[in-house]
């Protein structure tokens, strides 16, 4: 993928002319609807957005598949109907987010003003008067990217992570659109190396906790009712960048039509902890955000790809919702 490269390898979208080729006629419809949406009421469109959502999520098979299994290992003690309520309600959050990220491109912070709640925003106050570096520990929710927007549109710069999308426009307009209040996009590809320096400038890191980078660095600690390889990198992370981690998770309620922004104190207790320790406190403050709110996940993910020697793969279970072929 065409882009061009600053300093710390950062990522900046650029456009291409082949991007108007027919083949992406599809996507840019889809762009096209989303950003027509975000002109229409929250109240209007949240409906509509939903129930599309919900339907998708009925012919989304594997995506679905996915969530039913990471939730029948993760919430055993809720029944195949409760977990299947929770799915098609996070089908239906998806897109309300999504398009709330779309408003926010579009029509600025301030317009946002009455919908934004933060629930811990005096950490943050604090953390930015004593110009600490920070680490933001944000778990895939499906608002993720929208609070380091609006930090970034109150004029402090966020550095993250992220992996490119297999279509080029929608990676192209995805990461425009993140970046539209400024802050830096580091591809996974360039290692860690690039984050760091980022966040030793005095950017303020958003590091994504939950995902599965296989068994060679990563420890099998308790995930809800589960386990799960988490890789153990907070505590480095904390030393290197000489920074403070925050728990952050991104709630949107599609009845109030308000995204609630939940801080948590900064996890000081993680300095000297061993590896197994450090992960495990990650997938608690995972834990901690999602069990009251387990729509607003992305359980579509493969979580749990990674299992213990002579364990197989939860996705590669035949016994386990069945597979489309």
């Amino acid at each position: 993928m065409e882009n061009s490269k600053k300093s710390q390898n950062e990522f900046i979208p650029v456009f291409k002319k082949a991007f108007l080729k027919p083949k992406y006629w599809g996507a840019w419809l889809a762009i096209g609807a989303c950003a027509g949406m975000a002109w229409l009421p929250a109240s209007v469109r949240d409906p509509i957005l939903g129930a599309l959502g919900r339907t998708a999520g009925k012919y989304a098979r594997s995506a679905r598949r996915r969530a039913q299994i990471n939730l029948f290992y993760c919430m055993p003690e809720l029944s195949e109907a409760q977990r299947e309520a929770i799915i098609d309600d996070m089908f239906a959050v998806a897109p309300q987010s999504m398009v709330m990220m779309a408003e926010l491109a579009m029509r600025k912070s301030v317009h946002h003003s009455q919908r934004i709640e933060w629930h811990g925003k005096e950490i943050v106050d604090e953390l930015r008067a004593s110009e600490q570096n920070v680490i933001f520990l944000v778990p895939h929710g499906w608002a993720i990217d929208i609070p380091a927007m609006l930090m970034a549109a109150e004029g402090k710069q966020i550095a993250a992570m992220f992996h490119n999308q297999r279509n080029e426009v929608m990676d192209y307009m995805w990461n425009a659109v993140r970046r539209r209040f400024g802050g830096r996009l580091h591809p996974r590809n360039d290692g860690i190396k690039p984050f760091i320096s980022s966040v030793r400038q005095g950017y303020w890191g958003y590091y994504l906790p939950d995902e599965d980078h296989g068994p060679e660095q990563s420890e099998f600690v308790d995930f809800f009712a589960t386990y799960k390889a988490t890789l153990p990198a907070l505590g480095r992370l904390m030393k290197v960048c000489r920074a403070r981690v925050v728990p952050l998770f991104p709630v949107y309620d599609n009845k109030t039509h308000k995204l609630h922004i939940l801080i948590r104190p900064p996890m000081d207790d993680l300095l000297d902890a061993d590896d197994v320790t450090l992960a495990r406190r990650m997938n608690e403050e995972v834990e901690h955000f999602i069990r009251p709110n387990p729509e607003q996940y992305t359980w579509i993910l493969k979580l749990l790809k990674t299992r213990k020697e002579g364990e197989k793969e939860p996705y590669e279970r035949d016994d386990l919702y069945r597979r489309n072929k």
